[in-house]
């Protein structure tokens, strides 16, 4: 376990927290793209940009790369050996959203870009609503797809909380 993409069904499912300790445990720098997605005041960064910086990422013989971003899941999933996939109910991702909002209220967190401090409007909850469902079908016909093509990829499927605090405590 080398090259790891821990990626998640939805904002809130703990993506940022999980690779943050699984880095500490196995000592591996941790990149989280949302802060190489977003710009200050929170422009998106141009697409070749942020893919740029991705390839240069994965060029390193270790890493951990939290987060989504479909558009460029296979520069990362290419060169990873390990993908942890994290999956928790939707009532539990916007419990933790509007949590993380209510915490970090005027601040910037240590995951996201410079400039870019918390906030929580209607687009965003009404996204992690109706894109829920469709990614985690998405996501397990991925999966599917992986395990033929490319065997040689572990795939970690996590569907609680106490199976990531389980995970994280075997591996330490």
């Amino acid at each position: 376990m080398n090259r790891i993409m821990v990626i998640g069904i939805s904002p809130g499912v703990g993506k940022s927290t999980f690779a943050r300790r699984l880095g500490n445990i196995l000592n591996l720098k941790v990149y989280h793209l949302d802060a190489y997605y977003w710009k200050p005041n929170w422009i998106e960064a141009p697409y070749e940009e942020f893919a740029n910086a991705q390839k240069e990422i994965v060029k390193k013989s270790q890493w951990i790369i939290e987060g989504n971003y479909n558009k460029t899941f296979d520069i990362r999933a290419e060169h990873a050996d390990t993908i942890i996939y994290l999956e928790l109910p939707l009532r539990v991702c916007l419990y933790r959203v509007v949590k993380r909002w209510l915490t970090n209220i005027g601040k910037n967190r240590p995951d996201m870009g410079d400039g870019c401090t918390e906030k929580l409007d209607w687009p965003f909850i009404k996204y992690i609503c109706t894109t829920y469902y469709p990614r985690k079908k998405k996501m397990h016909q991925r999966f599917q797809d992986f395990q033929r093509i490319a065997p040689e990829k572990e795939i970690i499927i996590l569907n609680t909380k106490k199976d990531m605090k389980q995970y994280l405590e075997e591996i330490n």
